[in-house]
């Protein structure tokens, strides 16, 4: 009877708590997709599998979490690996080139079951190497009947900042020319899809526009729209490569696409993954990559 009383006293004085609740997923708390918007991601993931089957056992958590349409990832050195990630994805499929040199290739990853129809992939302008060591993969396919193309970049890295006219060896005359080379790809042969330009570019928005390997995206507002700018021009706590920190990853997309760009359900985030993993950015970095992923969401 006293221990009864002793139970029911303590009663109204105290306060109930309870542990927050841990998902089994970690990334669920990433959620970006939802069932009435379509999500291109890009996403580096650094010499994939860096960390062979933890890696691969994250990115497989990373994909189910975030629950985007389709994924453009570069630098995806193994096949088996990549393909250990489609198997573990349920309604999910993937293609990866194997063209690149040093097996430094491209991939995507896309759902199966949705709105979402793959039609092709095929790589692009495989002869030009200059400009694009890793030729561009480009997906086709419509969402929700209408007609979409993402085309995924890796352009060549480094240089000093400065676009030399006279050297087609330079980094930045390279890049340069890959945005322009994207350009007319896309006019000449795109123009009634709605296009995304995405991946690891290599190179900064925010330069001068003299010295800027996009200027002629950001020069020409009435037929490209460069979704990332307002990330690249803020704080570099939300750039997708921290470790520089700079901010090289971007998505640009086409006249088409406008309409649905000013919408009230787009977004375009740079996602902290890190920010849900126990030990945060150096866990992050050593079992998955140094670049997070962007993502650009809208209602077509």
């Amino acid at each position: 009877m006293l221990v009864a009383l002793l139970v029911l006293g303590g009663c109204g004085n105290s306060t109930k708590t309870t542990d927050p609740v841990v998902p089994d997923n970690p990334f669920d708390l990433a959620k970006v997709g939802t069932d009435s918007t379509f999500e291109v991601m890009t996403w580096n993931l650094e010499q994939f599998a860096k960390n062979e089957a933890v890696t691969t056992d994250w990115v497989i958590q990373a994909v189910q979490g975030l629950d985007v349409d389709i994924i453009a990832m570069q630098e995806i050195y193994s096949g088996f690996r990549f393909q250990a990630v489609v198997d573990g994805l349920e309604g999910w499929s993937g293609f990866k080139a194997n063209s690149a040199s040093y097996d430094v290739d491209l991939a995507f990853l896309y759902r199966t079951d949705g709105p979402l129809q793959m039609e092709s992939i095929q790589e692009l302008m495989t002869d030009l190497w200059k400009p694009f060591p890793r030729s561009p993969l480009l997906f086709q396919g419509t969402f929700d009947g209408k007609p979409i193309a993402v085309i995924n970049n890796h352009l060549k890295c480094c240089g000093d900042g400065t676009i030399d006219e006279a050297d087609d060896r330079d980094e930045e005359t390279r890049r340069r020319n890959a945005c322009i080379l994207l350009e007319e790809y896309v006019l000449g042969n795109l123009s009634n899809h709605r296009v995304y330009l995405v991946g690891d570019f290599n190179d900064e928005l925010t330069d001068d526009l003299d010295q800027n390997v996009f200027a002629n995206f950001l020069g020409d507002p009435n037929q490209w729209l460069v979704c990332d700018l307002e990330i690249a021009q803020g704080s570099a706590s939300g750039w997708s490569f921290p470790g520089w920190p700079s901010h090289l990853d971007h998505i640009i997309i086409n006249q088409p696409l406008f309409e649905a760009a000013g919408g009230s359900d787009t977004e375009v985030m740079v996602v902290p993954l890190q920010s849900f993993m126990p030990n945060g950015w150096t866990q992050y970095d050593h079992d998955i990559s140094d670049h997070l992923p962007l993502v650009l969401k809208l209602k077509l």
